[in-house]
C-alpha cells in the first residue's frame, strides 16, 4: 500500500466519523426542538450559525490549512466538533436558544474545517495528469460521506428514541474522542502546507473558473436546502403522520442513495464532466422541484408525488454535486490548494446558510409548494451561471 493511498484511507476515515456525528446531531436537533414545540422557523434559526460560521471557517480555513497544514486542521475539526457536543450535554434547562446556537456555531466550524482539509488533501495525493483518477477519488471521498450522513440521519433518530438527547451527545462525543485520537498519530505532517507563506489576500480566489463555479455552487445548494433542511422533515411529520423514527429513516435512505450515485458519478456521466455536462445536469435538476410542485397544486398524491420526486432529485443531484466537488480540486491550485477550495466551500455554506433560513421562513408562512418554487428558480440560476465555465481546464500547476 503506498504513502498516498494511506493518507487517503486516513482522510477518509476521519471525514466518515465526523460525518455520521454530523448527520445525526442535526437531525437530533430538528427532531427535539420540534417535539419541544418549536415552530419550523425557530428551527432553521437555530442553524443560522453553523451555516454563517461554515462561509466563515471555508474562508479563512483555507487560509490556515496553507499556512498550518491540512493534517492540524482536520485534527482541529474533529476536537471542535466534540466540544460542541459536550456543550448540548447540558441540563436541559440550559438548552436555550442562544446557547444551541452557539453550539452549532461550533459544530459548523467544526464541519467546514474537516471538509476543506480531506477535500484539498485529495488534490496533493493524486498527480495531475491524473485527472480520471482524481475525478474517481473526489466521487468516492464525497459520496461515501453523504452516504454516511444519511446513515447519521437515521442514527439520530435511533438515538432520540433510545437514548434521548442528552445521551445521544455523550455517546457520539466519546466516539468522535476515540477518533481524535488516532488521527493525531496516523495522519501525515505538513500536509498542504504551502512553500510560499500565503497573504491574508489570497483567501479571495482570482480564478475565474473558481469564481464562477463558486457563485454556481452557492445556488445549488441553496435549491437543496430550501425543502429539504426544514420543511420537508417538518412536513413528513405533521403531513404524512410519520413519527420521528420514519421520518429519520427515510431521510437516511434518500442521503444513502444519494451518495451512492455520488461514488458512481463518473460512470454515469461517462468521463464527461466539463462545462457542457455541468449545464445538462442542472437544466435537468431544475425541471424536478417544478415537476413536484405542479403535481401537488394539481392535487396529486402527496405520497406519490413528494417520495417519487423526492427520489429523482436526489438522483439529479448527486450527479451535480459530484461534477462539482470534482471541477474545483481540478481547477485548484497545487501550491496552497486549501485556498482555493476554502473559497469554493465558503460558497457552498453560504448557499447552505440561504437554503436553511429559507426552508423555515417559507415553509411557515407558504408552505411547501413555495419552497419548490424557489428551489427551482435557484437550480436555473446554477444553470445559468455555468453557462460561464471556460471550455477547457486550466493547465495544471
Amino acid at each position: 500500500m503506498t504513502s498516498a493511498i494511506r493518507q487517503y484511507l486516513v482522510i477518509t476515515g476521519n471525514y466518515w466519523a465526523f460525518t455520521l456525528t454530523d448527520g445525526a446531531l442535526r437531525m437530533l436537533v430538528v427532531l427535539h426542538f420540534h417535539q419541544l414545540g418549536y415552530s419550523p422557523l425557530e428551527i432553521a434559526l437555530l442553524f443560522i450559525f453553523y451555516e454563517f460560521f461554515g462561509v466563515v471557517t471555508n474562508l479563512v480555513g483555507g487560509y490556515l490549512g496553507a499556512r498550518m497544514g491540512l493534517n492540524r486542521t482536520m485534527n482541529l475539526g474533529l476536537f471542535l466538533q466534540i466540544v460542541a457536543l459536550g456543550m448540548l450535554a447540558v441540563p436541559a434547562a440550559m438548552l436555550t436558544v442562544p446557547w444551541v446556537m452557539a453550539a452549532q456555531a461550533l459544530s459548523g466550524i467544526a464541519k467546514d474545517l474537516n471538509k476543506m482539509s480531506a477535500k484539498s488533501g485529495i488534490k496533493l495525493l493524486v498527480p495531475n495528469e491524473q485527472q480520471g483518477r482524481l475525478y474517481k477519488w473526489v466521487a468516492i471521498l464525497t459520496g461515501s460521506k453523504n452516504t454516511l450522513k444519511g446513515v447519521g440521519f437515521f442514527l439520530g433518530g435511533v438515538l432520540l428514541m433510545t437514548l434521548e438527547f442528552k445521551g445521544a451527545v455523550i455517546a457520539m462525543a466519546v466516539a468522535l474522542g476515540l477518533v481524535w485520537l488516532a488521527s493525531l498519530f496516523l495522519l501525515r505532517q505538513e500536509l498542504g502546507k504551502s512553500k510560499a507563506k500565503p497573504k491574508f489576500t489570497d483567501m479571495f480566489s482570482q480564478s475565474r473558473a473558481i469564481n464562477v463555479l463558486s457563485a454556481a455552487r452557492l445556488f445549488l445548494f441553496g435549491a437543496r436546502d430550501v425543502w429539504f433542511v426544514v420543511a420537508l422533515p417538518v412536513y413528513l411529520h405533521t403531513v404524512f403522520g410519520w413519527d420521528f423514527w420514519k421520518v429519520g429513516g427515510f431521510l437516511a435512505i434518500w442521503v444513502v442513495g444519494y451518495g451512492f450515485v455520488q461514488t458512481v458519478a463518473p460512470r454515469l456521466t461517462g468521463h464527461r464532466e466539463g462545462k457542457q455536462a455541468v449545464v445538462l445536469w442542472a437544466v435537468s435538476l431544475a425541471l424536478v422541484p417544478a415537476a413536484i410542485a405542479v403535481g401537488l397544486a394539481a392535487g396529486g398524491s402527496p405520497h406519490f408525488v413528494v417520495v417519487g420526486g423526492l427520489l429523482l432529485f436526489g438522483v439529479l443531484f448527486a450527479i451535480n454535486s459530484s461534477l462539482h466537488s470534482y471541477l474545483i480540486v481540478s481547477y485548484a491550485r497545487g501550491d496552497g490548494v486549501s485556498l482555493d477550495v476554502g473559497f469554493y466551500y465558503m460558497s457552498n455554506a453560504a448557499g447552505r446558510l440561504l437554503g436553511t433560513v429559507l426552508s423555515g421562513w417559507i415553509y411557515q408562512v407558504y408552505g411547501l409548494e413555495a419552497c419548490l418554487w424557489i428551489s427551482t428558480l435557484l437550480v436555473a440560476t446554477a444553470s445559468l451561471l455555468s453557462v460561464m465555465l471556460p471550455e477547457r481546464h486550466p493547465a495544471p500547476a
